[in-house]
């Protein structure tokens, strides 16, 4: 079986624990997903597929881009990553279905991937999280980025000095999220925390690289003849 799956955030809620407790969470239209490409260590060194999201519009395609999912018998998406098998898992084919609900299950860890928010362009205040200057006394120095190399030598700004940009739309992966709950009949996953992105980012769900321990409860040892 493949070890992860194509999903969409839809945004954040709350679920409530048998005790009253209450878990912030992360919703996750998670599949189904299609596969579109089987790659096998005889033919490309590696074993993945190539998945395919599902999703209520159909998808346009190029001619390219047609002819290889026609090649696949299926119908074009507009979203496709490619994830690893697990070891020893059986071969899938193009063309088998893959849902939330045989991939994951409640309580295991995941990495979830995706694209942070966009925030433009931005200073190096904001973006690199420098101090500034000061606000009174007649300074002219607030939000600048101050020296950005000697004159004399190099006479030039060194590669990779911190300065303003564009901020944002990044590749994040989010590591060691725990899986509240499993909704296989609306293809919903639900992880407790927040994942990169806005409302409607496409994000990889993957089981999780190295997984953390649950934290286990500590018992205080009672010396005896001490209450």
């Amino acid at each position: 079986m493949v070890t992860g799956i194509i999903g969409r955030k839809v945004g954040m809620t709350q679920l409530f624990g048998p005790d009253g407790t209450v878990q912030a969470v992360t919703v996750i239209k998670a599949g189904p997903c299609v596969v579109v490409q089987a790659k096998t260590a005889d033919k490309d060194g590696y074993e993945a597929v190539q998945l395919g999201l599902v999703e209520e519009k159909p998808a346009k395609a190029t001619k390219p881009l047609a002819g290889h999912y026609r090649k696949a018998n299926v119908p074009p998406t507009r979203v496709r990553r490619e994830v690893a098998l697990a070891k020893g898992a059986d071969a899938l084919k193009a063309g088998d279905q893959v849902l939330v609900a045989s991939v994951f299950k409640n309580g295991e860890r995941v990495d979830v991937i995706g694209k942070s928010r966009g925030l433009g362009f931005q200073g190096v205040v904001k973006r690199h999280h420098f101090a500034g200057g000061a606000a009174t006394h007649g300074s002219m120095f607030h939000r600048a980025p101050g020296s950005i190399g000697a004159s004399s030598y190099p006479s030039r700004v060194i590669k990779g000095m911190r300065a303003a940009g564009h901020m944002g739309s990044e590749r994040v992966t989010t590591l060691n999220l725990f899986v509240e709950r499993v909704d296989g009949e609306q293809h919903l996953l639900m992880v407790r925390g927040a994942v990169p992105g806005a409302p409607g980012t496409y994000v990889v769900v993957r089981k999780a690289v190295a997984a953390k321990p649950e934290p286990k409860p500590q018992v205080e040892k009672v010396k005896k003849g001490k209450k």
